[in-house]
């Protein structure tokens, strides 16, 4: 049964990480159909509060601690920096580059929530051992990676007659300075959505600690979210037809990822957050490239660049590197909790063992 729990958090996280791959190409779809991205990020956290809001209600109503108002407050900061914004600024990203290149950015979150988790305490580093050194130059190599995601596109390394239409299509209609400016334009968008991303997980961490109730805190958040994108939309676009609905695939892939992405993962996300801490969970981030590159190259026709490749392979081997000296860190903290106890039982007094022979009860 031990061993079982065990796995139980890392199948989770390969399942959630599934999801948000797979909502990323809907994202991809939708976004290139002209739909509004805030009005997307609205109607699946509508969606998300719907699905959870009553299976929160009654499956945790005899668990469930009293909401206060600090819980509020961090709940609703939460939603700003976990939901509405980050999704927000990642669909701006994806619009202006692609799904693939906005899945290799988040290989940066799990460097910049363990950097993040450093001065709150939720990670140290012991600079002499050999677990501090490993987790210094993980970090080093994944900000390394990231550089060359950034500053380095490439050459591409598939040349389909496909993505040469394509190519052909967007140089017709698009002037190479615009386009630089736009692919520098979502890749910022994708740095702030990296870094909203990196410090959601946390704060998450602080939130379980004092609401555990998975499905309550993700419909709470949910309906934050849906609230925050809602009002950041009406401010930005005035046109009211943007929320209407265009086509069955817009309505399925608000569904899809209102209950998958925004619904299952974050339940998912929130409960391995409370199991094994924010660092784990971002961990495995770098998976929704690999997942995504699978749907993504195929069907939706993306060009891979050989510095998206390079960039990726460098934030993956630092990422791996980091997590090695974490587990490295936690098999020391181990042994050293396992010799203190063992040293404490070997120092406590003995007491002298008294035989009572049964002659000496005899008159």
């Amino acid at each position: 049964m031990k061993s079982c729990n065990e796995w139980k958090p890392l199948i989770a996280m390969i399942a959630v990480e599934f999801g948000f791959a797979t909502v990323n190409i809907f994202l991809k779809k939708v976004l290139e159909e002209g739909m509004n991205d805030l009005v997307f990020i609205t109607c699946r956290l509508l969606v998300a509060t719907i699905l959870l809001a009553p299976i929160g209600y009654f499956w945790e109503r005899n668990s469930r601690p009293k909401l206060t108002l600090r819980i509020l407050f961090c709940l609703f900061f939460s939603a700003i920096v976990g939901t509405s914004l980050t999704q927000y600024f990642f669909l701006l990203g994806i619009q202006y580059t692609s799904a693939t290149f906005a899945c290799a950015f988040i290989n940066m979150v799990p460097v910049i929530t363990f950097v993040i988790a450093l001065p709150f305490g939720l990670e140290t580093v012991d600079i002499k051992g050999i677990s501090g050194k490993a987790k210094v130059v993980g970090t080093l190599v994944c900000i390394g990676g990231a550089m060359v995601l950034t500053l380095y596109k490439g050459m591409p390394l598939f040349d389909h007659s496909y993505s040469q239409a394509e190519t052909a299509i967007n140089v017709m209609h698009m002037h190479p300075t615009r386009k630089t400016e736009r692919w520098t334009f979502g890749t910022i968008a994708l740095t702030v959505g990296t870094l909203l991303w990196a410090s959601w997980f946390p704060i998450q961490s602080y939130i379980g600690k004092r609401y555990p109730c998975k499905y309550s805190s993700t419909a709470i958040l949910s309906l934050f979210g849906a609230i925050q994108a809602a009002i950041l939309c009406l401010a930005t676009n005035r046109n009211h037809s943007a929320w209407s609905f265009k086509g069955k695939i817009e309505i399925i892939s608000v569904l899809y990822a209102g209950i998958v992405g925004s619904g299952l993962c974050y339940v998912g996300l929130t409960w391995c957050v409370k199991k094994k801490g924010p660092v784990f969970t971002a961990a495995f981030s770098p998976l929704v490239q690999i997942m995504a590159a699978m749907f993504d190259i195929p069907l939706l026709h993306e060009r891979l660049h050989i510095g998206s490749l390079l960039g990726s392979i460098t934030v993956i081997i630092g990422l791996y590197i980091l997590l090695w000296g974490k587990n490295k860190e936690m098999q020391n903290c181990v042994s050293k909790v396992t010799q203190e106890a063992e040293d404490i039982k070997e120092q406590e007094p003995q007491l002298p063992v008294i035989t009572v022979s049964a002659a000496a009860d005899c008159p």
